[in-house]
């Protein structure tokens, strides 16, 4: 059995393999995605990637239609280790192990039986492991809408020493699945790593020690998904306890480690006369538009940021952080008014002045920018001036 994930889903896939009993292993592999991102975005965030499905790829391993392990497709163990540092053991392996595990068509499984024969590990924290290795797996799977698979009867890993059935699991893991993306634009993805980005605010609004915990969490190093798998939770509880943090912009939720984009963030935030710039964001898919609005801002002084894919910039603006944004309502896939009212259900764009560019003047369009929380809209086409007088009266700055 094999195929592509547009014509049969992973669920579907799981629950013939349960039905039919078989033995044997399910590999899937993600599709790379591309995303061309214009030179001025990736100037913005230099090297970072908002969208890390590379070229991802699981394994599943099943006896008579029961899961017995589950793989991400690395073999550098370093899943296991994140799963080891809960119960304080660490990952040490001699030349002589090295060879042998690699021999292995799962050397994760193969290293944990080794833990397990010298009774480093008890056979209850390998169950553990075992579990949370599968949930983390299925979990992944189940958000993978794009991709390829190929299941192989015969023969699977030995010795085995627990079992999941598909069903429940499944159950328990779709209802994460679900819950997981109402957390989103705030929180993406798993290997994200949430970065404290207002320490004030977070020391008037927690005790002491809420905050130092916090700050051990949000070392800039540690992604959710590795936090998940040494504080021995699932990734939905972790996520969720991040979350309101990252409603009220106090934690971010970036793609890698920061060091390289703060330091960047520090030299973009200051013109040349030291004075911070204000960042305004165009979301619009018109390039040739976009160019006018981006040579006129910049002119004046402002910081702009063009952003053609409404999709991406959803979640960009998040890391972006900017002080006005334009929004086109002609848009495909999500509309401006879309766009603005899903910006506006998070606390850290409750304020920030959103204005909606439209090629109609109505009533009509009036009242659904006000339905969707714009601050004003501005009719296509307009002049130089006219978008620089309501740039100006809600950054309320000078213009040069």
């Amino acid at each position: 059995m094999q195929g592509n994930l547009d014509e049969i889903d992973i669920r579907s896939i799981l629950q013939l393999i349960e039905v039919g009993q078989q033995t044997g292993l399910l590999f899937v592999q993600a599709h790379s995605i591309s995303h061309h991102n214009q030179s001025g975005i990736e100037e913005v965030l230099r090297s970072e990637t908002f969208y890390n499905w590379k070229q991802q790829s699981w394994i599943v391993f099943f006896l008579n239609g029961q899961i017995i392990y589950a793989s991400d497709g690395e073999s550098n163990l370093s899943r296991l280790s994140d799963y080891l540092h809960h119960y304080g053991v660490k990952v040490q392996l001699d030349e002589m192990q090295l060879v042998s595990l690699a021999s292995l068509n799962e050397p994760e499984y193969g290293y944990l039986w080794l833990l397990l024969g010298q009774n480093i590990v008890s056979s209850t924290q390998a169950r553990s492991i075992i579990h949370r290795a599968v949930y983390e797996t299925i979990f992944d799977l189940l958000s993978l809408r794009q991709g390829s698979f190929i299941f192989k009867q015969g023969s699977t890993l030995v010795p085995q020493l627990t079992t999941l059935q598909i069903t429940p699991t499944l159950t328990r893991i779709l209802k994460q699945v679900q819950q997981w993306k109402r957390l989103y634009p705030e929180i993406k993805s798993a290997d994200q790593f949430p970065v404290i980005t207002d320490i004030t605010g977070l020391r008037t609004s927690l005790p002491p020690v809420t905050l130092d915990r916090l700050k051990h969490w949000a070392d800039e190093k540690t992604s959710l998904r590795q936090l998940a798998r040494r504080l021995n939770q699932d990734i939905l509880t972790v996520a969720k306890a991040i979350y309101p943090y990252a409603q009220h912009g106090w934690i971010q939720l970036v793609y890698s480690a920061t060091s390289k984009s703060q330091s960047y963030k520090q030299e973009s935030e200051l013109n040349q006369s030291g004075r911070r710039k204000m960042r305004i964001v165009c979301i619009d898919e018109g390039k040739s538009f976009c160019e006018t609005v981006n040579s006129i801002l910049q002119r004046q002084g402002y910081e702009a940021i063009i952003l053609n894919n409404p999709l991406e910039a959803l979640g960009l603006v998040f890391r972006l952080k900017p002080d006005l944004i334009l929004c086109n309502v002609a848009v495909s896939e999500l509309d401006g008014y879309e766009i603005c009212a899903m910006l506006r259900q998070s606390t850290a764009f409750r304020l920030i002045p959103i204005i909606v560019l439209t090629d109609k003047s109505s009533f009509i369009e009036q009242t659904k920018a006000r339905i969707a929380g714009a601050t004003d809209y501005l009719t296509k086409p307009f002049g130089y001036t006219e978008l620089l007088i309501l740039v100006e009266k809600y950054l309320n700055c000078s213009v040069v």
